[in-house]
C-alpha cells in the first residue's frame, strides 16, 4: 500500500515521510506495550522491526531507481558503457569465478551475451526489470516446486550474482574505465533489485509475506542474543557492586596530568563540524554520475531523520 511499486517515481515528501514512520515505529510499539508480557513484546517488537527495515530498503531501492533512471536514458553514456565492457576480459572473470561460484560457462557466457545486447537496445529500467526478473526464473526454475530447497538456491545465486558482479568491476576500475560511475550506480541497483526477487520468490514459494521471511531469521537472531545480553548485563551488575565495596577511586592531579601528557601524542586531532564542508566547491568540476555517487556515499540515514534529500 505504501509502495506499491519499488521502482516508480515516488514524491520526495511521500518518501520522507514513510522513512520517518519506519524509524519511529518500533519506539512507538515499545512505549505502547508496557506492562506486555516480555515474550509478547519480543514477537510484536521483531515483527515490527522486519516491517520498518522493508520500508527503508525498499525506499532506498527506489531511490536507487530513480538515478540509475537517468543513466539508462543518456544514450552517450550507454555507449561509453558497452565500449568499456566489451574491453573486460571475462574469460580471466571466469576462470577466477568459477573456483569459488562452480558456475556453468555456458550460463555465465548466456548472461553476459544477454546483458550486452540489452545494454545496446538500451533499454529502459523497467526492460531491465524485467530481464532481471527472467534471470531469477531461469535460476530457480529446477526449485520452483520444492519450497524447502528454494531459500537455499536462491541465498546462492544472490551470493553468485554478487560475486561476479564484484568481479566485473574490479576489471572496470584495474582499467580506469570512463563509465565506472554508471557502472557502479547501475550495480548497485540490480544488485538491490535481485535480492527484492528473491525475497518475494522465497515468500511465494513458502506462502507468506516477505517481511514474514525476514523476520523469520530476524526472530532467530534475536532470540540467540537476548541471553547474551542478559548475561552481560548481570556481569555488569556485578562489576558495578564490586566498585561500590572497594570505594571510590580518587586520581591525583598529578597523575591525571601524566597520563595526559602520555596521551597526548596519540590522540586524534579535533573532529570539524560537517558543516564546514563547501559543497559547492566539492561539486564543481564533477559529472552528474560522481556527484549522484557522492550523494549516496555521503547520505547518513540513521542521522538523518527527514530522509535523503540532494
Amino acid at each position: 500500500m505504501l509502495i506499491p511499486d519499488v521502482l516508480r517515481p515516488i514524491p520526495s515528501a511521500l518518501t520522507q515521510a514513510i522513512r520517518n514512520f519506519a524509524k519511529s515505529l518500533e519506539n512507538w510499539l515499545t512505549g505502547a506495550m508496557m506492562n506486555i508480557p516480555e515474550e509478547m513484546v519480543r514477537i510484536k517488537v521483531v515483527c515490527v522491526g522486519s516491517f520498518s527495515q522493508t520500508l527503508r530498503r525498499y525506499t532506498s531501492l527506489n531511490h536507487l531507481a530513480q538515478a540509475a533512471r537517468a543513466v539508462l536514458q543518456n544514450s552517450a553514456q550507454i555507449n561509453q558503457m558497452l565500449s568499456d565492457l566489451n574491453r573486460v576480459d571475462f574469460t580471466n572473470v571466469q576462470e577466477q569465478a568459477s573456483w569459488v561460484c562452480q558456475c556453468e560457462d555456458r550460463v555465465v557466457q548466456r548472461l553476459e551475451q544477454d546483458f550486452k545486447m540489452t545494454l545496446q537496445q538500451q533499454n529502459s529500467l523497467e526492460q531491465w526489470a524485467t530481464w532481471l526478473d527472467s534471470v531469477v526464473s531461469q535460476a530457480l526454475k529446477p526449485y520452483e516446486h520444492n519450497p524447502v530447497a528454494l531459500p537455499k538456491a536462491a541465498k546462492v545465486f544472490l551470493l553468485n550474482w554478487s560475486f561476479y558482479s564484484s568481479m566485473v568491476i574490479r576489471d572496470l576500475t584495474l582499467r580506469s574505465a570512463a563509465s565506472f560511475g554508471s557502472f557502479h550506480l547501475i550495480r548497485l541497483l540490480y544488485d538491490e533489485y535481485m535480492y527484492y526477487l528473491i525475497e518475494h520468490r522465497v515468500a511465494l514459494a513458502k506462502g507468506v509475506t516477505p517481511i514474514a521471511v525476514m523476520g523469520e531469521f530476524a526472530s532467530t537472531i534475536k532470540s540467540r542474543i537476548s541471553p547474551d545480553l542478559e548475561k552481560e548485563e548481570e556481569e555488569d551488575d556485578e562489576e558495578e557492586e564490586s566498585e561500590d565495596e572497594t570505594g571510590d577511586l580518587v586520581l591525583q592531579s598529578s597523575s591525571l596530568s601524566a597520563v595526559d601528557e602520555e596521551k597526548e601524542p596519540m590522540e586524534p586531532p579535533t573532529k570539524q563540524p560537517r558543516t564546514s564542508l563547501n559543497l559547492h566547491k566539492i561539486c564543481r568540476g564533477m559529472s552528474t554520475i560522481q556527484i549522484i555517487e557522492l550523494y549516496f556515499y555521503c547520505d547518513d540515514d540513521d542521522d538523518d531523520d527527514d530522509g535523503p534529500s540532494m
